[in-house]
């Protein structure tokens, strides 16, 4: 049996590999897929693939693609979720930050430089108007629970992370979240390393059709709303909002959103060149 292992964060959006592996469905098809939680989550993936520590992983998009650029030896394979990932703005719950310009000029918490919440700072900065160089000031506090501590001890000002999942922070008062931002692009992609890729296509195909056949199915999977409450520690009202929400996709990213998470990187200075469609993505046909 070939073993094959993928990443992610552990959180609600993957739940869908949870339960086709806890139903033994790769191994039927002769793969040993061998799951790996990333806490630290996109900078951390990165890593994971290029050191060949991962073969796949389930990774942000913009992320992913500014690693590609700088040199990562992988490929996009699909769209896994196709809705933009809601990134709430949380400072402690005692900080005086009342609205995102109390902000400006103070410290982000960021899990690496080049992850999610690293990039989604500038987003947000410029959604309101900042100046990226004077504005924009980080600390590496690597996942959650750095997190937790570097706002709570004052070491960095606020943290931006997928709102549903820090929903439970916010609720026992560890944190308060002040505001909302969404990504411009479908939020989560599948990326292979291209080594991997081109003596594993076939099993590759095998994993993506078993996955896309029950993220089609997923809202309708009887009691998912309990399951995703009783397992990621959410209010039962929030997991509903959150399906409402989200939108699966079983198809390859398009050429125009990649030209649009490329051309917002470039201009935010987060890249310094833009590639071809053809050197971020690899198509199955």
């Amino acid at each position: 049996m070939k073993r094959i292992n993928i990443g992610g964060v552990p959180e609600h959006f993957n739940l869908a590999w949870y339960l086709t592996l806890k139903n033994g469905e790769y191994k039927d098809k002769g793969i040993n897929l061998r799951w790996k939680d990333y806490f630290g989550g996109t900078g951390a993936m990165n890593k994971g693939l290029r050191d060949g520590e991962i073969d796949m992983a389930v990774i942000l998009t913009e992320g992913i693609v500014k690693d590609i650029i700088d040199g990562n030896p992988s490929k996009i394979v699909q769209t896994f979720v196709q809705s933009p990932l809601i990134w709430g703005i949380h400072v402690a719950h005692d900080s005086d930050y009342q609205t995102i310009n109390d902000l400006k000029q103070t410290k982000a918490a960021i899990s690496r430089y080049g992850s999610g919440s690293h990039l989604m700072a500038y987003i947000n900065a410029e959604n309101n108007d900042w100046n990226l160089e004077n504005d924009l000031n980080f600390e590496v506090i690597k996942n959650l629970d750095g997190a937790v501590e570097g706002l709570t001890n004052g070491n960095a000002d606020y943290f931006m992370w997928e709102k549903f999942t820090t929903k439970p922070l916010v609720d026992n008062g560890t944190f308060r979240r002040i505001d909302d931002c969404p990504t411009p692009w479908p939020c989560f992609v599948i990326a292979v390393n291209t080594e991997f890729l081109k003596t594993n296509e076939d099993d590759v195909k095998t994993i993506l059709n078993i996955i896309n056949s029950t993220t089609k199915e997923f809202k309708s999977i009887p009691s998912i709303d309990v399951t995703i409450a009783n397992r990621y520690d959410q209010k039962l009202s929030d997991v509903k909002e959150w399906l409402s929400l989200t939108e699966w996709s079983q198809e390859l990213i398009d050429e125009a959103t990649i030209v649009k998470v490329q051309d917002k990187l470039l201009e935010l200075d987060i890249i310094s060149k833009t590639i071809d469609y053809s050197q971020l993505i690899h198509d199955f046909k």
